[in-house]
């Protein structure tokens, strides 16, 4: 079902000053910043090796990055699959047992489909499935 890793979401309340800290003092690729107003987030994406690492920064006091640096400060927020077909993944986890957040792909960054996995059902671990489109 699962490809790697597409990436690893960070949540942060100061976008540009965890880029500069990502970009100039971790030395990682920056690869440049795009909103999801879905999502209610703006997101930096960073190049590591095979991975990305993506920073999530709330748009709104009442988006989920919003709610979740609330709860649990700024961190980890998610690890998310690449998988070829988003429906077929979907299909599969709830044949595992495993608990959608998402009924549907919603769009995500970068033009891709994404849906996510209750961490209820995944160790504690918000988990995103990641279909990139182009």
């Amino acid at each position: 079902m699962m490809m790697g890793i597409d990436h690893i979401g960070v949540a942060v309340r100061d976008l540009n000053g965890q880029i500069a800290l990502y970009r100039d003092r971790l030395g990682l690729a920056f690869e440049g910043i795009e909103e999801v107003p879905a999502q209610k987030v703006r997101v930096a994406f960073f190049r590591a090796g095979e991975t990305r690492i993506e920073l999530l920064e709330s748009t709104a006091p009442d988006g989920p990055i919003a709610r979740h640096i609330d709860r649990r400060g700024e961190g980890l927020h998610h690890v998310a699959y690449r998988v070829a077909d988003i429906r077929a993944a979907m299909a599969e986890a709830v044949a595992q047992g495993l608990q959608l957040i998402d009924q549907e792909p919603r769009p995500g960054a970068h033009g891709t489909l994404v849906c996510f996995l209750h961490p209820r059902s995944t160790g504690g671990v918000l988990t995103e499935l990641v279909q990139h489109t182009a």
